[in-house]
């Protein structure tokens, strides 16, 4: 007997079994009928809901970017932390990656997806933005931060940090990465006006995170 299921239950379902095959079968040996089997769907309840395999790939990044939002925005309403504190615990959630967040992102550097690809960095750095930046003018307020333009400073610092970080685009070796993770930070304090060394912790974040690839 075929079990009814609401729409959007059934749509994550779909969602939850592509991620587990894009991540151990791999995105390019992954098959719509392999979703089908694992799910235990006929196709057209399949194509109700996705026209395609890139759709669904597509709709598994943009849940991993609202996760990552999602952190962001609970963390800056918190009205017991001051905005350096927010900070760093909003680059500390955007920075941790659950292993099969990492496989994904792995499998959408592997199929050469440069549409993809690029509106998901787009998307994280349109949607981080104005979040961080009440961060930023509650630290002007609270006179950790200073800088006139607080929410272009954002918008730079995000492009940067996204797009020339990111080892899918650009193959740096460990040592280069954690480079570019201090000029960063570097370039963090200059920009808000913030305290020297305040975001040291930047490039421990990234030597944690080549540790963990090893």
């Amino acid at each position: 007997m075929r079990i009814t299921k609401k729409p959007e239950e059934r749509k994550h379902e779909i969602l939850d079994a592509a991620a587990m095959l894009f991540t151990t079968k791999g995105y390019v040996k992954t098959t719509i009928n392999d979703i089908l089997l694992e799910v235990g769907i006929a196709k057209g309840t399949f194509y109700y809901h996705f026209q395609s395999k890139e759709e669904v790939m597509d709709a598994i990044v943009m849940k991993f970017i609202n996760q990552g939002v999602a952190a962001a925005q609970h963390i800056a309403k918190d009205a017991t932390l001051n905005a350096h504190e927010k900070l760093f615990r909003i680059l500390g959630a955007q920075s941790h990656e659950t292993d099969q967040k990492g496989e994904m992102i792995e499998q959408l550097h592997q199929i050469n997806n440069a549409e993809m690809h690029q509106k998901s960095l787009v998307e994280t750095i349109l949607r981080l933005t104005p979040i961080i930046t009440t961060v930023v003018e509650q630290g002007i307020r609270e006179g950790i931060y200073n800088t006139p333009s607080p929410r272009e400073v954002v918008e730079f610092l995000l492009v940067s940090s996204q797009f020339l970080l990111d080892r899918g685009i650009f193959p740096w070796s460990d040592e280069e990465l954690v480079k570019k993770a201090h000029a960063l930070a570097y370039m963090i304090e200059k920009t808000l006006g913030a305290q020297e060394g305040s975001f040291a912790y930047i490039p421990m974040m990234y030597e944690t995170m080549i540790t963990q690839e090893e």
